[in-house]
C-alpha cells in the first residue's frame, strides 16, 4: 500500500483542493466526483429509477391511475388471462374516489405504488410539502388495503433533488420510466402496440409507461403482453425489477448493482 505524505504549510485551499483530486483520481472515478462536488460546493444531481441492468430478460409494466377507472376490470381481466404482475401508481384522489378499484388491484396480486395525493407538480413544493403529499397518499392505501407502499413516481415524471430526497426520507424509490407506450397521446391502437414493441430503449430490466384510463390502452394490452412475451421476456411487478441494495445510479438513471467496493451508491 502506498502512503502519500503532503506539507501542506504554506498551501491554500486551491492548491490542496487540487492535491486532492489528483490523490483520489488514483482511486476511482466516483470519488473524484465526490470531491469535486464537495470542493466546489456543487450538489450531485439525483435520478430516480428508470431502468434496471440485468442480465435476465425482465421486464416492468406500470400503469399510472391519477383520473378515470372506467378500464380498470378489463386491464385486471387482461393481465390476469396472461398470468402477469405489473405496478399501479395510485394518486390519493383517485384512491378515495375509487376504494372499491384499489381493493381489486391488490387483491389481484399487482404492486400498488404512490403516485402523490393531489398530483401536483411537486418539483415547484419544499421538502416538507413534498412529504406531505407523499405521505398522504401512503396512508390513504395503507388505510384501505394494509399495503406499506415504498416505490414512487412523481406526476408528470417532474422531479428534482428535493423531490427525490423527500421521497427517501418516506423509505420509497422514485420510479420512472424508459419505455414510454404515449398512451395518452391518443394515437390509436396500432400505433400504440408499435411504440411498445419497437420501442428502441425496450431491453432487460425496462420499465414500460401506461395510463389506467387512456382511449386505447386496454384494447392494445393483449397484444402488447403477447409481442412482449415473444421477444422472450417476463414481466415482472416493479418491487421485483429493481435492486434494493447494493446498487449505484449512471448518468441515464439505469439502476446498476456495485460490484466492487470503488463504486459508489447513490440511491
Amino acid at each position: 500500500m502506498k502512503i502519500y505524505v503532503i506539507n501542506l504549510k504554506g498551501i491554500n485551499k486551491v492548491v490542496w483542493a487540487l492535491l486532492l483530486i489528483i490523490f483520489c483520481m488514483s482511486l476511482s472515478r466516483p470519488y473524484v466526483t465526490e470531491v469535486f462536488n464537495t470542493v466546489s460546493g456543487k450538489q450531485q444531481r439525483k435520478l430516480p429509477i428508470y431502468c434496471v441492468e440485468t442480465p435476465e430478460k425482465k421486464i416492468a409494466i406500470s400503469f399510472d391511475a391519477a383520473w378515470g377507472a372506467d378500464d380498470t376490470d378489463d386491464l385486471l381481466a387482461i393481465l390476469d388471462k396472461h398470468g402477469v404482475k405489473t405496478t399501479f401508481f395510485l394518486v390519493g384522489d383517485w384512491v378515495r374516489k375509487y376504494p372499491e378499484e384499489v381493493k381489486k388491484i391488490a387483491a389481484a396480486g399487482h404492486d400498488i405504488g404512490n403516485h402523490s395525493n393531489k398530483h401536483p407538480h411537486m418539483g415547484q413544493l419544499s421538502k416538507e410539502a413534498n412529504i406531505k403529499e407523499i405521505m398522504a397518499a401512503h396512508e390513504e392505501v395503507k388505510k384501505l388495503t394494509g399495503i406499506e407502499m415504498n416505490l414512487f413516481r412523481p406526476p408528470f415524471g417532474e422531479y428534482n433533488n428535493t423531490v427525490i430526497e423527500a421521497a427517501e426520507e418516506c423509505n420509497y424509490y422514485t420510479v420512472q420510466w424508459d419505455v414510454d407506450s404515449l398512451d395518452w397521446k391518443e394515437y390509436g391502437v396500432e400505433p400504440l402496440i408499435k411504440q411498445v414493441l419497437n420501442h428502441k430503449h425496450l431491453g432487460n430490466g425496462s420499465i414500460v409507461l401506461f395510463h389506467n384510463n387512456a382511449k386505447y390502452t386496454k384494447d392494445a394490452l393483449d397484444t402488447i403482453i403477447t409481442g412482449l412475451k415473444e421477444q422472450g421476456y417476463e414481466i415482472v411487478p416493479i418491487s421485483q425489477l429493481i435492486l434494493k441494495e447494493n446498487y449505484y445510479m449512471d448518468h441515464e438513471g439505469r439502476q446498476k448493482p456495485i460490484k466492487d467496493n470503488k463504486q459508489a451508491k447513490n440511491k
